[in-house]
């Protein structure tokens, strides 16, 4: 697959740079760094930061903005961004009320994140974060949940950067962040395994008009592959695995984040989408919030993912409603 870059080495700093450009009322990048901040820089708040490998964008920049995220912090692609830079988007964010941290679960990321964090509070820095691990697909063989951070986070970042700006502490978005994070269960499907970088190479096989259940954001294949048939099918199997995870859910209210992984089409995803209507509306669950779009992405991966976040909290409906400048929301 042929693709519209320059040397794949320089392929991250150029996206950067070109988001930067484009987006330059909102955001401004860190020369020499993956950090992207917002312009402007609010100073009666804790400051809200997540990032992560490049190729899932238009996560994590596209967040930044009033009542999201303060700072992004990319890495190269699928790699996390190291903990010094992480640690520098912090000192350059916080303004005297703390920062917290949005972190995908996954075991690189983790690691240096909380190093970040180490590094920040011996430097004087109030430091809270939180690790998002809304998959709830499983292992091939033993069936165990993933529970890796995925298009989930999306919400998370929308709901305590919202909550950030009301004047929350570092500690109330944290506890904040781990309910909201507990209520939330995501699943993701590939049509088409993404490609190398220089688009010479599968993540994964996958023969022609088969689907992949429970594919990774960085290319991991799924636990089981199958014809595919439609999307009312998939749409049926991935809402009844999802609401499996929940005790009576026709008595609850839900969010809901219909995401496209990199090639997907808007038609294909709006399709999908009228499918999920009819199908919810027949078993009875209400949604009181619903979104479609390449919120996550996984380079050119050809899929989707379906997220589902019970409303717990009637208040969260309101920060999911709240505005904000942030271009990818």
């Amino acid at each position: 697959m042929t693709r519209i870059i320059n040397k794949p080495k320089d392929t991250v700093s150029q996206v950067l740079n070109g988001v930067a450009y484009i987006q330059q009322d909102i955001l401004q990048r860190v020369p020499k760094t993956g950090i992207l901040l917002r312009t402007d820089k609010p100073s009666n708040k804790v400051s809200v930061i997540s990032g992560g490998g490049s190729g899932h964008e238009p996560a994590h920049f596209g967040y930044i903005g009033e009542n999201m995220l303060d700072a992004s912090v990319s890495g190269p692609l699928f790699i996390p961004p190291t903990a010094e830079e992480v640690f520098e988007a912090i000192q350059k964010t916080d303004q005297g009320l703390g920062v917290l941290l949005i972190i995908k679960n996954f075991e690189a990321d983790v690691t240096n994140f909380l190093k970040a964090k180490e590094m920040a509070v011996k430097a004087g820095h109030k430091v809270g974060h939180v690790i998002v691990n809304d998959d709830c697909s499983v292992e091939t063989g033993s069936f165990e949940k993933r529970r890796r951070g995925v298009a989930g986070t999306v919400f998370v970042h929308k709901i305590l950067g919202a909550a950030a700006s009301e004047g929350k502490s570092v500690v109330e978005l944290v506890k904040l962040g781990e309910t909201v994070i507990q209520s939330m269960n995501s699943l993701g499907v590939a049509v088409s395994s993404g490609t190398s970088l220089t688009g010479d190479k599968f993540n994964f096989d996958l023969e022609k008009d088969m689907i992949s259940f429970g594919i990774g954001i960085h290319g991991e294949e799924g636990y089981r592959s199958e014809p595919f048939y439609s999307s009312e099918h998939l749409a049926n199997e991935l809402i009844n695995k999802l609401l499996v995870q929940y005790e009576d859910y026709t008595n609850k209210q839900f969010a809901i984040l219909i995401n496209g992984l990199g090639t997907t089409t808007i038609m294909e995803q709006y399709v999908f989408s009228n499918d999920v209507r009819r199908l919810l509306d027949l078993e009875d669950v209400e949604i009181v919030f619903a979104k479609t779009g390449n919120y996550m992405t996984s380079t050119d991966m050809a899929g989707i993912s379906l997220t589902f976040l019970e409303i717990v909290d009637d208040k969260w409906l309101d920060y999911l409603k709240m505005t904000t400048n942030a271009f990818a929301w």
